[in-house]
């Protein structure tokens, strides 16, 4: 499985209706596999195939932002990442800010 889950650190709350794209690598293209939004509670959890390859999460936060009267200087933001093991699960969070963000291998 593939998940997702932006919090915005700037208020402290989980990151609503942003846009997030996921994508695979196929030879030097990128496959669009899914587009949602995320939940009232900032996640999405993919229901993709579970294959091995090379994943692209794009974070459409320049929308999210902008919905809140802020001019971001951040854009749609690309997060790029391998599944090895389909044994696992991989979430893939999302720290955000207007002006900051980091991500890390969840659990």
């Amino acid at each position: 499985m593939i998940s997702t889950h932006i919090l915005d650190i700037s208020t402290g709350s989980p990151a609503a209706a942003v846009r997030v794209t996921l994508e695979k690598k196929s030879g030097q293209n990128w496959t669009l596999l899914q587009e949602d939004r995320t939940n009232t509670d900032g996640r999405i959890a993919y229901t993709c195939p579970y294959e091995p390859g090379v994943y692209r999460l794009t974070f459409g936060v320049e929308e999210y932002l902008s919905r809140q009267g802020l001019r971001p200087f951040f854009l749609d933001t690309p997060i790029i990442f391998e599944v090895v093991d389909t044994g696992r699960k991989y979430h893939v969070p999302l720290l955000l800010s207007p002006y900051g963000m980091s991500t890390y291998r969840g659990s």
